[in-house]
């Protein structure tokens, strides 16, 4: 067993016999210095009532502080958590699937913000799709809001508060039944509609409902919540989903466009940097979630001067996505393109681009590329525990203790046999010349059929609208599969034991003290089962022509939100069933498992049935022990008549990381295919590394009341954000091969964390009941900002494909690098016999297969690692109008941030970039209504352009997600003081989402969601 067990059990005991012997409690801050049991008090229900609860939580605290608070028992104001949050200035979400996922603070993403449970630090769990994960990021999407009473955004570091957040430290705070004594208890159910499903069931269920009561004359408390929510919902676009190859003019470089004016209008000057799309593909998914929530609190009050709490929270968030997809990929034999004139920024992109894809195989023939059809069923499940003990204990008058101890792990995985990610492709050969048109909004993919192909001269399949399709069955066969299963698991075991003595008079008011032990084990892995006969496999008669022609579907009309001039669009492709398909492929091609159970085939793990790997050949664990103290003076006086509060505190922080990794070994890599290459794997090889570092974090918070209404704050701190897991793993591997180069990754153990001084300056005028203007400016001076450098190396000794004596002759003679289709023909033309080539089988459907030739040249791999770099700056305004029109029942909310950096990205440059990904303006605009048991919101979110990416498909290249604004709405009526109806409007204005990259022109994903409505009944007992 490893040490990190015994540790397990060292706090547990520890935890116990101070709860025996001491009675010790926990930190104060989750609570006490929130203003929470203050807010508790006030009888204002409804929206009025939560926004007059938030802005005394602002008020009441020191230091920059933010809230949205429920408005009665078990009634956040939005039903994602991180919908809610956006609502607050400087605070901009992530959406996945249309809903609020995560939050980037300030311009900080989702890395560099805290997410803590009633002050407990949160482990958080991501799966990606083709690799192990490496983010910290906190995905609201795990949480239900009904469970939540209130939400603080701190902006401001204090030495009370854990650290890890540089952008901000999110506490979520739960119902505690002590802190609301009495019996209350309330039940809701929701039918909601999402317009956005093709497939999915038309009105889907969410139920809720949170029981909380006291005993024995208030000394115990329980409060039990619960929720169920189900959504099938569906997203349709297009996307260059395996990048843009980044390009500079005048560079001949693969990929890049000919030094011909008169085909190629408007050709990148020298100099000037573009790109090429690799492929593009039309995607329509449907996704099923269902998530789970639950909480238990109890709590035992025997004495005035002792409150013990022991809470489990649960959450489970079950995806399964179906997709089917068209597309076709770029073999860079450019005819003719029409570009931008370059930028400002030195950038330009293409409006429009054709290839010609007729080539000649090694018999002289001619052929042509592929127009794919592929499907994908993958689930994930995503399922986060905490069990947390908590004691605070009054020794008298003047001196506090608190003890608190938890253990929660997240952990994401499969929730099917075929992985989290997978593609299963086949594809007909008919594929003449490409051409895609980015004028619009949608890319639109026009083709040329070579005179065999064309509908017009064979008798083309037509579809149910009557639309000639372009495809004949009888010239489709299977390609690869690839299977993929993500594993992250990550536990935290924290004790935190803190007190606070007050005095009895002084300017001193008080102190608060405290230690922590942390201990973070982190694990991500990741497994691939492939077959990369990406270039056909089989005969044309495995693929029965009905599986094909009764799933025939056309593209154009389901992208009916995407504007574009669809004139001669390629309209048709092979929606067929992802299991009909599955089990097909299994039947066709399966090997049977090994008489011990073992794969015969790799590829096969599950013998003749499809399915994602059971072991990983990636796999990595980080283990972080963590120990702080602090110290906290808090201060109280007056200048000039003027009340002053004054908090100055300094916290210690320590930690240890121990890397493991366990590797694939490279064995060798097949050239395929034009553009694919097999990496063949063989045992894995183990890994490790460590890193230490402590830091010493000041803080000061002042403020002053002016007058009775007008209050100034001034604040000083440093904090610290811990490096992404998979930067701080040990070891490297090989990511990706192409003609022009291989590329791979490696961790950094030694990675240290980034700092931040920070600076806040606000002004505060609470002008009238639950109305106030806020004006704040931050600055924030990062140092040790991640950043990337690349260096080769070629550390597996396996030959190349694409470099040695073989390959340049081949290169020399097709007259350049471009036509990668051309050098494979020519090698296998001109090296009969050669062993490390496995000819063409025609008769099969298989291409050739080039391995490095025998004494050639070791792949060269350019490495991509994470290092610390210099300092930075990053600086806003954030400006709040909080306004209730007197007893009328109307109100406004309203705010905006502006926020500046020497963070941002040139996309003119190729080198490596510290860019801080998030970094965008925002507003907001909330007007209601709310009296006589009658509420209805409108509320309006923008946020501009920001960058979200610094890696696409290919590699280094930036991704940036377009400006978005969206408009929900709610009402509700109150039918008696127990039963309430609502409804709920997301999305109103059925926004769509866009990402491109270098230049706004380059779209990288563009897909359509629309809105989705809530119809709702809530009791309250």
């Amino acid at each position: 067993m490893r040490p990190q067990t015994q540790f397990k059990h060292s706090i547990l005991a520890k935890s116990i016999g101070l709860m025996l012997g001491t009675a010790i409690a926990m930190p104060v801050m989750a609570q006490e210095a929130t203003g929470t049991d203050e807010a508790e008090v006030i009888q204002v229900r409804g929206i009025r009532g939560s926004l007059i609860k938030s802005m005394d939580v602002k008020r009441s605290n020191s230091g920059v502080v933010d809230a949205i608070s429920a408005e009665d028992i078990g009634k956040f104001p939005d039903t994602n958590l991180a919908e809610s949050l956006q609502r607050i200035s400087g605070v901009s979400i992530d959406r996945s699937n249309g809903e609020g996922s995560r939050v980037t603070v300030r311009g900080f993403g989702p890395e560099f913000n805290l997410v803590t449970l009633n002050g407990r630090q949160m482990p958080t769990a991501n799966i990606d799709s083709t690799s192990a994960s490496d983010s910290r990021s906190f995905d609201f999407g795990n949480i239900a809001s009904e469970g939540v009473s209130g939400v603080e955004v701190y902006k401001t570091s204090r030495a009370n508060n854990s650290t890890g957040g540089i952008g901000s430290t999110i506490n979520m705070v739960t119902t505690k039944p002590l802190n609301a004594p009495g019996l209350k208890a309330t039940f809701g159910v929701k039918a909601l509609h999402d317009s956005s499903s093709e497939t999915g069931a038309n009105i889907t269920p969410e139920i809720s409902g949170l029981y909380s009561n006291t005993f024995d004359d208030n000394k115990f408390g329980i409060a039990l919540s619960g929720s169920y929510q189900l959504r099938e919902s569906g997203t349709q676009g297009a996307a260059v989903g395996n990048g843009w190859r980044d390009q500079t003019g005048g560079v001949g470089n693969w990929g890049s466009i000919p030094n011909d004016p008169v085909n190629h209008v408007n050709l990148p000057a020298d100099g000037v940097v573009y790109a090429v799309p690799q492929n593009l593909l039309y995607e329509f998914a449907e996704t099923k979630r269902e998530r789970t929530n639950g909480q238990l609190t109890m709590q035992y009050r025997p004495v005035d001067n002792l409150t013990a709490t022991l809470d489990y929270t649960y959450s489970k968030n079950d995806v399964e996505v179906n997709r089917n997809l068209a597309s076709i990929w770029m073999n860079f034999g450019h005819s003719e393109s029409i570009w931008t004139d370059a930028d400002s920024n030195g950038v330009a992109a293409p409006l429009y681009i054709k290839e010609n894809n007729v080539g000649v195989n090694g018999d002289g023939d001619l052929t042509y590329s592929d127009l794919v059809s592929q499907v994908e069923e993958s689930g994930s499940v995503n399922e986060n525990k905490s069990i947390g003990i908590n004691l605070e204990y009054d020794l008298n008058d003047n001196l506090s203790f608190e003890l608190d101890y938890h253990s929660s792990t997240a952990e994401a995985k499969p929730n099917t046999i075929y992985g989290n990610s997978n593609t299963i492709q086949m594809a007909t050969n008919i594929r003449g010349t490409t051409a895609i048109d980015f004028r619009g909004d949608l890319p639109v993919v026009t083709l040329e059929f070579p005179s065999q192909f064309d509908p017009a001269n064979f008798g083309a399949t037509t579809n149910s609208l009557g639309a000639i399709s372009g495809l004949d069955p009888t010239t489709v066969r299977t390609t690869g599969t690839s299977l993929r299963n993500s594993y992250t698991k990550s536990e935290i075991d924290q004790l935190q034991v803190s007190g606070r003595y007050t005095f009895d008079q002084g300017i001193v008011e008080s102190i608060d003290f405290g230690v922590a032990t942390v201990e973070v084990d982190n694990r991500n892995a990741f497994g691939l089962a492939e077959r990369p006969t990406w270039g056909g496999v089989g005969s044309f008669d495995d693929v029965p022509d009905n599986i094909l022609t009764d799933n025939l579907s056309t593209i154009s009309n389901r992208l009916d939100n995407i504007s574009g001039d669809r004139t001669g669009m390629w309209d048709a492709f092979y929606n067929v069933d992802f299991t009909t398909f599955a089990n097909l492929v299994g039947d066709l091609y399966g090997v049977p498992l090994n008489a011990d159970g073992t794969p015969g085939d790799a590829a096969w793990p599950c013998g003749m049935v499809l399915c994602a790997p059971s072991t990983y050949d990636t796999d990595r664990s980080t283990l972080e022990e963590q120990t702080s103290a602090f110290v906290q003076a808090n201060l109280t006086f007056d200048i000039s008549n003027m009340p002053v509060n004054l908090t100055v505190g300094v916290r210690y922080e320590e930690t240890d990381i121990t890397s493991t990794t366990l590797l694939p070994d490279i064995t060798s890599v097949a050239w395929v295919s034009a553009n694919e290459f097999a990496v063949n794997r063989g045992d894995a090889v183990f890994y490790e590394g460590t890193g230490t570092y402590d830091h010493t974090l000041p803080s000061i918070d002042f403020d002053i009341e002016l007058t009775d209404d007008l209050v100034l704050r001034a604040s000083y701190s440093e904090s610290i954000a811990r490096a992404a897991y998979g930067n701080l793993t040990a070891g490297g591997r090989l990511d990706s091969v192409r003609i022009d180069g291989a590329t791979g990754s490696r961790g950094n153990p030694g990675l240290l964390p980034t700092e931040s001084e920070n600076i806040d300056l606000s002004l505060e005028w609470y002008y009238d009941e639950g109305s106030y203007v806020s004006v704040t400016y931050f600055k924030k001076e990062v140092e040790n900002f991640v950043s990337r450098e690349f260096t080769n190396g070629s550390p597996f000794n396996v030959s190349s494909p694409v470099a040695g004596p073989r390959f340049d002759e081949a290169v020399a003679a097709v007259g350049g690098i471009n036509d990668s289709d051309a050098i494979r023909t020519y090698i296998v033309a001109n090296n009969p016999g050669d062993p490390t080539i496995i000819p063409e089988d025609l008769a099969n459907g298989i291409q050739a297969q080039i391995f490095g030739e025998a004494g050639g040249a070791d792949i060269d791999i350019r490495f991509s690692q994470p290092v610390n770099s210099d300092t930075k700056e990053a600086d806003g305004f954030e400006i709040t109008v909080q306004h209730l029109f007197g007893e009328s029942g109307f109100g406004v909310f309203a705010n905006v941030t502006l926020v500046d950096s020497d963070l941002e990205y040139d996309n003119a440059s190729f080198g490596a970039q510290t860019p801080l990904v998030g970094l965008s303006d925002s507003a907001n605009v909330v007007g209601f209504y709310d009296n006589d048991g009658f509420q209805i919101r409108f509320a309006y979110n923008w946020r501009d352009t920001f960058l979200n990416a610094t890696d696409d498909a290919i590699g280094p290249s930036p991704v940036y997600t377009e400006d978005y604004g969206q408009l929900d709405m709610s009402a509700s009526y109150e039918i008696d003081e127990n039963l309430t109806l609502s409804f709920e409007g997301i999305n109103l204005t059925d926004q769509n989402q866009r990402t491109f990259g270098r230049h706004e022109k380059m779209t990288r994903t563009i897909f359509q969601t629309g809105p989705r409505y809530l119809l709702g009944a809530r009791y309250t007992f």
